[in-house]
């Protein structure tokens, strides 16, 4: 009795830190997601491209404010020279050196080109709200993939359950024809039959372990960690099935990052027209600098030292007359972009509109499919649990049985996978809508 009690305690013991293990390890959906958006490469990669066109968002850039350069030139020169004077003397210098020294500040401010600076602030503009629409959009995306690859998770381990089931049923019948042979009621035939199934069903069972391990290390690569990371997941997919195609449609004319980054791609096509017209106008700039200059020569001139320093200022402009039709050519080639670009944004409309009415008409679907399916598993279930019994009661064969097995497994499998795919359309059109969020 004693040993009993013990063996009890260790089977509890050995159980409940089982349990607890499993819950340290649990992963939920909101804690997967969370880890995705810290550690997933393309989100980071596109916040730095976003980091870079905040950093280029000033009016300099664009050419607006003025550009001061200190300049300072260093010449030296070492001769001989000999020169003979108008009045027959000569001058002679061996070795002389001569110095030209000049430094000072420059200033170049463009104040008008055609309003080229002010349409060029406009384009960085638009580049960092793409920068901002990129990074959302990596954001959906893998906020969608790690969705679509947790529920992998769970659909697969549903039918892991299934297919453990079915296994318990086959050892118990393969115990149950094993124990007929011995005593003389049942024949070899039933026996090797109910070794070959239980066989069929251990390898079935081994195989989706290896899948729903393989599928472990794809969420755990997703979410940028250690790939042997061990972990478990929640048991049920839970479907949202109010989505409405009305309010899908309006958020996706308002909130798809394709559609915005197709908007913006065309209103930088519309500025690069405008910044092409404008080189048509003068440009005009105003100049203005201070100058120290410093010289000094071998005594065979007039001059053997000279020094200057001044303000100087002044305006320059210039104007386009002809560069050989290159401007006629500029400004057709921007208007065929632009005339692209509009037709790529019309082509993107009708194409994610097409996703719009699929992936609802999917979803729509797999909704049905979830509860016939649903119902159907409750069938099998009860009739896996009839059937058991009466094999065991000795009043019906093992096909019976095996055939109930195969039903059971195969409702759940299709169940399974109707709720996957009611799923995966869920994540889908809330992707397309841009409405996708933890």
């Amino acid at each position: 009795m004693k040993k009993q009690i013990i063996y009890f305690l260790v089977i509890l013991s050995l159980f409940c830190t089982n349990k607890i293990n499993a819950q340290n390890n649990r992963l939920t959906l909101e804690d997967a997601i969370k880890i995705g958006l810290e550690n997933n490469y393309d989100i980071k990669l596109s916040k730095n491209l976003k980091e870079i066109s905040a950093n280029d968002l000033k009016y300099g850039i664009s050419g607006m404010l003025p550009v001061v350069t200190g300049n300072l030139t260093d010449v030296n020169n070492v001769q001989t020279s000999e020169v003979e004077l108008s009045n027959g003397g000569t001058r002679n210098a061996d070795n002389a050196k001569t110095t030209n020294l000049n430094y000072g500040a420059s200033l170049n401010w463009r104040i008008f080109d055609g309003f080229q600076m002010f349409t060029n602030y406009d384009k960085l503009k638009e580049f960092d709200r793409l920068g901002e629409l990129n990074v959302k959009s990596n954001i959906q995306a893998t906020i969608a993939d790690i969705i679509a690859s947790y529920f992998d998770l769970v659909s697969q381990e549903q039918q892991l359950d299934a297919t453990q089931t079915a296994l318990e049923v086959s050892q118990t019948r393969l115990k149950n024809a094993d124990s007929r042979y011995k005593i003389g009621k049942g024949s070899k035939l039933e026996l090797l039959a109910a070794k070959v199934d239980l066989t069929a069903d251990s390898s079935l069972l081994l195989r989706q372990r290896g899948q729903y391990s393989t599928s472990k290390t794809k969420l755990n690569e997703l979410l940028a960690r250690d790939l042997n990371t061990s972990f478990n997941i929640s048991d049920t997919i839970i479907v949202d099935k109010s989505l409405s195609y009305e309010t899908l449609q309006q958020q996706l004319s308002s909130q798809n990052p394709q559609l915005q980054i197709a908007a913006v791609n065309q209103k930088l096509s519309e500025l690069n027209l405008k910044s092409v017209r404008g080189a048509r106008y003068p440009t005009i700039a105003l100049t203005s600098g201070y100058n120290f200059a410093k010289t000094t020569s071998p005594p065979t001139g007039f001059s053997i030292r000279s020094n200057s320093h001044g303000f100087n200022y002044g305006i320059t402009a210039s104007v386009n007359i002809f560069n050989g039709l290159q401007q006629n050519k500029n400004e057709k080639n921007a208007k065929i972009e632009l005339n692209n670009s509009k037709l790529n944004t019309e082509k993107i409309i009708q194409n994610v509109n097409a996703q719009l009415i699929n992936l609802y008409s999917d979803y729509q679907t797999n909704l049905r499919l979830v509860e016939l399916e649903k119902r159907n598993v409750d069938v099998a279930e009860e009739n896996l649990k009839i059937t058991l019994e009466k094999y065991k009661l000795g009043s019906i064969g093992p096909l019976e049985l095996r055939e109930a097995q195969r039903n059971f497994v195969d409702a759940n499998a299709r169940f399974s996978n109707a709720q996957f795919k009611a799923k995966l359309a869920e994540i889908s059109l809330r992707e397309l809508a841009g409405t996708i969020e933890l």
